[in-house]
C-alpha cells in the first residue's frame, strides 16, 4: 500500500531504513472516511444542478401545455362564438382558464387571433381562425431584484387553429 511523505514515520526517515513505513494511530494520516465524504461533496455539486435543472425542465414544460391547451381552447370557443366581440371575451376567459390550471397568471401572456382567407370578417363559414399564445416562464429559485444581464424568463408560445363551421350564420 503506497503511502504519503506526510505519513512516514518520524524516527526512520530515509534510505538508510530498513523498516516498512508505518502510520501511528490517531496521527491524521489515514485515509479511513473519506471516500464518504468525497462521495457526498461530488454527489452534491452533481445533484443541486440536476435538480434544478429538472425543475427548470418541469416549468418549463407545464408551461407549454398551459399554452398549448390555452390557444386551442380559445380558438374552439371562438369559432362557436355568435359574434367576433363574443368571441374574444370567451377566448380571454378560455386563456385565463386554460392558464390557470397549470398555475400560469394570465397577466403576463399575450393573445393574437388572425382570421383567414378575409381579415376583417372572421366568422366567415368555412373560414380558419388562428389564435397564438405568448408566455413568459420565470425560472424557478430566481428573484425577480437580480439585475443580470441574462433573461429571468423563458418565452413560450403556441398556436392552434381552427375552422368556422359551414353551417355558421344558419343558427
Amino acid at each position: 500500500m503506497p503511502h504519503s511523505n506526510r505519513c512516514v514515520d518520524e524516527e526512520c526517515a530515509g534510505p538508510q531504513c530498513s523498516e516498512p513505513i508505518r502510520e501511528r494511530p490517531g496521527d491524521g494520516c489515514s485515509d479511513r472516511g473519506s471516500a464518504s465524504l468525497e462521495f457526498l461533496t461530488a454527489g452534491m455539486l452533481m445533484l443541486i444542478p440536476l435538480v434544478y435543472l429538472m425543475l427548470t425542465l418541469g416549468a418549463i414544460q407545464s408551461a407549454s401545455l398551459a399554452t398549448e391547451g390555452a390557444a386551442r381552447q380559445a380558438a374552439r370557443v371562438f369559432v362557436q362564438a355568435a359574434s367576433v366581440a363574443e368571441g374574444q371575451k370567451a377566448a380571454q376567459r378560455a386563456l385565463v382558464l386554460a392558464l390557470a390550471d397549470h398555475g400560469i397568471e394570465a397577466q403576463g401572456t399575450t393573445m393574437t387571433i388572425g382570421c383567414t382567407p378575409r381579415a376583417d370578417q372572421c366568422h366567415t363559414r368555412r373560414g380558419w381562425v388562428t389564435v397564438s399564445v405568448t408566455a413568459r416562464v420565470p425560472l424557478p429559485l430566481v428573484p425577480p431584484v437580480f439585475d443580470l444581464r441574462v433573461p429571468l424568463a423563458v418565452p413560450v408560445e403556441a398556436s392552434a387553429t381552427q375552422q368556422v363551421s359551414r353551417f355558421w350564420g344558419a343558427r
